[in-house]
């Protein structure tokens, strides 16, 4: 994801979102999501849910891994909060806390052993899944995403020939 953006043109990395009216109806992200500092942002709130969630549950605390009132069927509204909360967030420091945050993951999966990780129902709090999915979903998933929006900004950029 890092090498994708490092090769952006600054006019690329600058430019808002101008993605195809089909794609905009498709999924909400496609709508929500205005630049790439709202994509990073997206990725740092998702790895601060799972980092407070184990850290939570970890201690004893019992803790929802999705924070009230949201619940799997709304979780897209705690999305568009987390990007309403960040609008005023500069796109640097957006890079800075997604870097930081990554790396904050990567040490809590790494104090974990593979057992802990994907074991399912290891841990009572991760209901009928394992630790590991929920690391996935909030990395290597979202990266994934992350890079998909990333890609079509950039072939959209090209077409346009402005940037």
């Amino acid at each position: 994801m890092w090498q994708i953006i490092e090769t952006m043109p600054v006019k690329t990395k600058e430019a808002p979102f101008h993605f195809d009216q089909k794609l905009l109806e498709k999924e909400a992200h496609w709508s929500r999501d205005k630049n790439i500092r709202d994509v990073l942002v997206h990725l740092y709130e998702w790895h601060q849910l799972l980092l407070l969630w184990v850290k939570e549950n970890k201690d004893g605390k019992e803790h929802p891994f999705l924070p009230a009132p949201y619940n799997w069927k709304t979780y897209g509204l705690m999305n568009i909060a987390f990007w309403q909360k960040h609008q005023d967030t500069s796109y640097e420091t957006a890079v800075n806390l997604v870097q930081a945050s990554h790396i904050d993951v990567m040490r809590m999966i790494d104090e974990h052993t593979d057992e802990e990780l994907f074991t399912k129902k290891f841990f009572s709090w991760t209901g009928t899944t394992s630790l590991g999915s929920y690391c996935i979903s909030a990395t290597s998933a979202h990266y994934d995403w992350a890079i998909k929006k990333l890609k079509l900004h950039i072939k959209v950029c090209k077409i346009e020939g402005n940037r």
